[in-house]
């Protein structure tokens, strides 16, 4: 099974930003924790990061006919990007929704996920564990299949 994992803006900045909100996990070691457990499960796994809204979407275009499944932090995107839904619902590749914190238990603005439409489901408020959980989803599936 291949997995694109896609992050938007300022997940790059994981470990500076807001620790009391996004934790002490630097980016590189999300990707480092998210590469070893495909591995564990057989997975090939790319990970991609940008802040720009056209890149997410051209990244989510490519993955067509590439990967059997993608796990997406939007992250403000999340609120308003029809564009990136669009995307997702285009391409007809199981998506993940993941966010490392709660956004239902933030700001008014960060509750409602426009982008969560196109997936299977969305991961919320767990930290960098998220990412494990939507992996886990997707050996459960692929054991489901045979």
């Amino acid at each position: 099974m291949k997995i694109l994992v896609i992050n938007g803006p300022n997940i790059n900045m994981l470990g500076i930003r807001e620790k009391k909100i996004y934790g002490e996990l630097s980016y590189d070691k999300l990707v480092e924790t998210l590469k070893k457990k495909a591995s564990e499960l057989n997975f090939e796994i790319e990970c991609f990061q940008n802040n720009i809204e056209g890149e997410i979407i051209n990244i989510i275009q490519k993955a067509y006919g590439k990967f059997d499944g993608i796990i997406i932090n939007p992250a403000a995107y999340t609120h308003y990007s029809i564009a990136i839904l669009d995307a997702i619902k285009s391409v007809s590749i199981p998506t993940v929704e993941v966010h490392l914190s709660n956004i239902h238990s933030r700001e008014e603005f960060r509750h409602r996920s426009v982008t969560a439409a196109g997936c299977v489901g969305q991961i919320s408020g767990f930290g960098a564990y998220g990412y494990i959980m939507a992996l886990d989803y997707f050996s459960n599936i692929r054991s489901e299949d045979g």
